[in-house]
This record gives C-alpha cells, sequence and structure tokens, in this order.
C-alpha cells in the first residue's frame, strides 16, 4: 500500500506570502518520507459546496504548482486529482504533462475526469457543455493523449476536437509514457473509460463498502472491454482521522488493501506541514509494510 498526499487547501496558513513556503516545505517532508505522489486539486475557484461555504478562498493553477513542486522534490509521482477535461485544449494538455515529465525526471501522471464545478466555470469564461458531452470530450483527450504519446505524429480527427498534427518533441521521459489515471465513480461512463484506457483508476467513492461496489463495476467493465482488471492500479480517497488515530487508520488501510487497493490519497486536517510531519513519523513507514 502507498499514500498520495491530497493538496486542496492553499488557505492554511491564511497568508498568501506563506503560501509558497508552506507548499514547498510539505512536498519536501512528504518527498523525503517516500511518499508515492503528490496531488493538487484542478480548481480555480475554492469548491463551495455547503451553504456559507467560500469560493473566495485562495487557490493556485495545478499544473503552475506542480512545476514549482518538482524542482523542490526527487522522487514523488506528480499529477492532479484530477485534471477538468474542458479545462485546457487537448493538444495543449498533453504537452503541459510533457513538459511537467521531462522537467521533473519521468515523474509526471496524467489525472484526469470529466470535471463538474460549473460555478468557476462560468466565472472564468470556460464553456459549460452537457455532461454526456464532457465524457465524450473525455475519451476523445485521451485518445489524442496517447497519441501524442506515441510514434504517430499524424492527424485526429474527432467529433469535438481536430488536430493537424500530433507533435510532441520530446518526448516524456517516463516509459513507455506517462501513466493515465481516471477519477471519478461513475458506473456507467468513468468507470467504463477507466477499463477501456486508464493505467490508474481513482474511486470517487464514500466508504469501504460503496469502494468494493465500484471495484466490482470496473472488474465487469474490463471483462466486457477484454482488459486485464489486474494491471489497472486502483486506489481512492481516504477523509478519516489519520494521524491522530493511526492504529485505526491502519485496521482500514490493510482492509483496503485486501481489496486491491495500491494506494489512499489521504487530505491534511490542520497545517499541511504539521500534518505530513506525523505522517511521515506515525503512518507512512507502518503503511509501507501492508501488502
Amino acid at each position: 500500500m502507498k499514500l498520495g498526499l491530497h493538496y486542496l487547501k492553499f488557505s492554511i496558513p491564511d497568508d498568501p506570502a506563506r503560501i509558497a513556503p508552506t507548499l514547498a516545505e510539505t512536498a519536501r517532508i512528504a518527498d523525503e518520507a517516500g511518499l508515492n505522489s503528490f496531488l493538487p486539486m484542478d480548481h480555480y475557484f475554492t469548491m463551495a459546496r455547503k451553504p456559507g461555504s467560500r469560493a473566495d478562498l485562495p487557490m493556485l493553477e495545478g499544473y503552475t504548482t506542480l512545476g514549482y513542486v518538482a524542482a523542490l522534490t526527487k522522487k514523488i509521482q506528480l499529477g492532479l486529482l484530477v485534471t477538468g477535461v474542458t479545462y485546457r485544449y487537448p493538444g495543449l494538455l498533453a504537452k503541459i504533462v510533457t513538459t511537467l515529465d521531462v522537467l521533473s525526471g519521468g515523474r509526471a501522471f496524467l489525472g484526469i475526469g470529466a470535471g463538474w464545478y460549473e460555478r468557476e466555470q462560468r466565472g472564468l469564461g470556460v464553456p459549460v457543455v452537457p455532461v454526456a458531452e464532457r465524457f465524450e470530450r473525455l475519451e476523445e483527450t485521451l485518445q489524442i493523449c496517447l497519441q501524442m504519446w506515441s510514434d504517430n505524429n499524424g492527424s485526429y480527427d474527432g467529433r469535438h476536437y481536430q488536430l493537424e498534427e500530433t507533435l510532441c518533441v520530446p518526448a516524456p521521459l517516463g516509459r513507455p509514457r506517462p501513466p493515465i489515471m481516471i477519477g471519478g465513480g461513475g458506473e456507467k461512463k468513468t468507470l467504463l473509460l477507466a477499463a477501456r484506457y486508464a493505467d490508474h483508476c481513482n474511486l470517487m467513492a464514500k466508504d469501504y463498502e460503496a469502494t468494493a461496489h465500484k471495484l466490482n463495476v470496473l472488474r465487469d467493465h474490463c471483462a466486457n472491454e477484454g482488459r486485464d482488471y489486474d494491471v489497472i492500479e486502483k486506489s481512492t480517497m481516504y477523509g478519516g482521522p489519520i494521524v491522530d488515530d493511526p492504529d485505526a487508520f491502519l485496521v482500514e488501510a490493510e482492509r483496503y488493501a485486501k481489496l486491491g487497493l495500491t494506494e489512499l490519497m489521504v487530505i491534511p486536517d490542520r497545517h499541511p506541514v504539521e500534518y505530513v510531519e506525523l505522517l511521515a513519523e506515525r503512518i507512512a513507514p507502518r503503511v509501507a509494510q501492508l501488502g
């Protein structure tokens, strides 16, 4: 079992001048502690889902953030949880991930999903398209990225995207290409695309039972697609208390490992430097021993 750090709050501490040094120190400790991945969100406004929650708290653009983290770390894998498919043209997205991969020495992966946060899209002028179309665009984006990371530099002619050339030089350093992680929990479309294209599926599931169910759905999709279920890595976010009760978390982590999950993405519940220090001290060495 591996641990990923889902870095989703830039408002702790609340001084904007402290955002960069806090991010830097958190990433450094996570890297040295052997965490597997560092995963900011791909949002421009803070998520405001509940009454009274605010959209105007600090939020940084994801790939710029990862470029900064890449220069400060040596081993940790770098990607977003997850890229909103409509936020960047697919050819440019492939180039962005390739740039991150080259500059990080082959540590980038493409985390991607259909996206959902219409407030920030409308606010910043990103076209809002129907859900069905978002999934069509997601599949075309996956196809375009795979083509750009291959020897085929030719055209791509899809329903939503047309590229005259899929030239991508330099090629990524990661071999055979940056891994693709599809995130989401939709059983009819997201998990089908994961079965079809993903190297890694991040399941948006609320608890252990829901995770087990979605894994069964993914397994069925893989069977229908002729894909080996076991070659896809599986992970989920874990939002429960961790550093204050390591023993309880280890019990849960072992349950998830027995389901076949290979990574849990954990979320800081306090100052991120304090959180990752406790994670490195109390949790990471023990989680690494789980099968």
